[in-house]
């Protein structure tokens, strides 16, 4: 049985910025299950999407990991146990659980999870990369370069799944969106004074980006394919593919 998120029922004298820390950690998946709609729905297809684009002796990258819940859809779903699949978490408090939630699961396809800057992270080999809520975590100027890694380090053919928080231009329907997801917080118990706090918190660390950004990024860093599978309000998922034309 997950905890229940009450990191911001009550008010907060100081209010820093937010972090993945032991706290967060130990709530995280309550926190997330009713803080971003459809997220269940992104790992199931997480799955689905890795059963079609994982490449026989491949590596698969699970890029800001949090606790392993893409890790195992992926694991879960790759048809060839000659695969491996790397997950990278800069949290140490992330981590540890992490290491500990995949190792009560048994397959033949190794798990590596490692505490790094993802920024940093070697991608050699890959089929399939995941950033699951992770990019908006990034500095603005550093996102280009890691996706240009990424797509140099996937085979042709390879996937690369983005799933964001995104922002809208157009003020009123961003204002309709905006409040949709507030009420579909509310719907799930969070309270005025914990949604606020949780915004004032993530005001300096999470910027996100529409989704017209993110497709002229993907295409700057090599991307020939790319479009928006899935959205639920302010949330959503693209899909990114190396062509199978294009060079090793």
């Amino acid at each position: 049985m997950h905890k229940k998120d009450q990191l911001f029922a009550a008010p907060i004298a100081q209010l820093g910025d937010f972090c993945f820390d032991e706290q967060v950690a130990e709530v995280f998946p309550d926190m997330i299950q009713r803080s971003v709609p459809g997220y269940s729905n992104i790992l199931s297809a997480i799955g689905m999407m890795t059963e079609r684009f994982a490449q026989p002796g491949s590596v698969l990258y699970d890029l800001g990991c949090s606790l392993g819940a893409a890790t195992l859809m992926m694991r879960r779903h790759v048809p060839y146990s000659d695969c491996q699949i790397i997950g990278v978490d800069n949290s140490p408090a992330m981590v540890e659980r992490c290491r500990n939630h995949i190792s009560g699961y048994k397959s033949p396809v190794p798990v590596e999870i490692r505490q790094g800057d993802i920024c940093q992270t070697e991608i050699v080999n890959a089929s399939v990369v995941v950033l699951n809520f992770t990019l908006q975590f990034i500095e603005p100027e550093q996102r280009l370069a890691l996706l240009t890694r990424i797509y140099q380090g996937l085979r042709p053919g390879g996937l690369l799944i983005l799933s964001e928080k995104f922002r809208f231009d157009d003020q009123p329907s961003s204002d309709l969106i905006v409040d949709l997801h507030l009420d579909f917080k509310r719907a799930n118990g969070y309270s005025e004074l914990e949604i606020s706090q949780k915004r004032t918190l993530l005001e300096n660390v999470l910027r996100a980006d529409s989704v017209a950004q993110h497709k002229q990024r993907l295409g700057s860093a090599g991307f020939e394919h790319a479009e928006l599978w899935f959205q639920c309000f302010n949330f959503g998922s693209l899909v990114a593919i190396k062509s199978h034309e294009a060079a090793a």
